[in-house]
């Protein structure tokens, strides 16, 4: 006897939505695969990360901006909602969109590991592939358990056929987009 996963969608996207909609400001909910799941609140370190990020793509990239926590459809047929640490995307894409924006145009996400115990699941499996399946140009994982940058690139297929990695430290070059990260203060925000 063989057991097989099940892989139906505990509810609709619009129940999803309904439910996101009511959920106080310290609870970040996203939709993936057909699973809701509850994204960690942003430490101080993470938030830093983040801001450092901010800056580094502002000063790089005048032209786009770093969306924080923007929500995406990312799953074929909008069976999926993120909410990424960052979406580098041109001044204002987003505006208009409302909470939940469709992922066309984005040029990268980032997301930033949390310490708990769904992050290897979601950050480094099932976000990657709902990324790549969404066409998103670049995925940066910034991954404070391994102290390492992770940058996915070539989407295909859903996943990205190109991964590189480098430690805290190392220059970190975004391909296509015209960034290098100096990554030695990270070094400074992992526990």
């Amino acid at each position: 006897m063989s057991i097989t996963a099940d892989h139906r969608p505990q509810m609709s996207v619009e129940e999803f939505e309904e439910i996101a909609a009511h959920t106080p400001e310290t609870v970040t909910l996203e939709f993936i695969n057909g699973k809701i799941g509850v994204k960690a609140v942003p430490d101080g370190d993470r938030g830093a990360i983040i801001m450092w990020l901010l800056r580094r793509c502002m000063q790089s990239r005048p032209e786009l901006d770093l969306h924080i926590e923007q929500g995406l459809r990312v799953d074929a047929y909008r069976s999926g909602h993120a909410r990424p640490d960052g979406v580098l995307a041109p001044i204002a894409h987003f505006a208009g969109q409302g909470e939940w924006a469709d992922s066309q145009g984005a040029l990268m996400v980032v997301e930033v590991t949390s310490y708990d115990p769904d992050t290897d699941r979601r950050d480094r499996v099932e976000k990657p592939a709902a990324y790549a399946e969404a066409g998103i140009p670049v995925y940066l994982l910034i991954d404070r358990d391994t102290c390492e940058t992770m940058v996915h690139t070539e989407p295909e297929g859903g996943k990205y056929r190109s991964i590189r990695s480098d430690v805290f430290g190392a220059n970190v070059v975004i391909p296509g987009l015209g960034i290098t990260l100096e990554t030695e203060i990270l070094k400074q925000y992992v526990r």
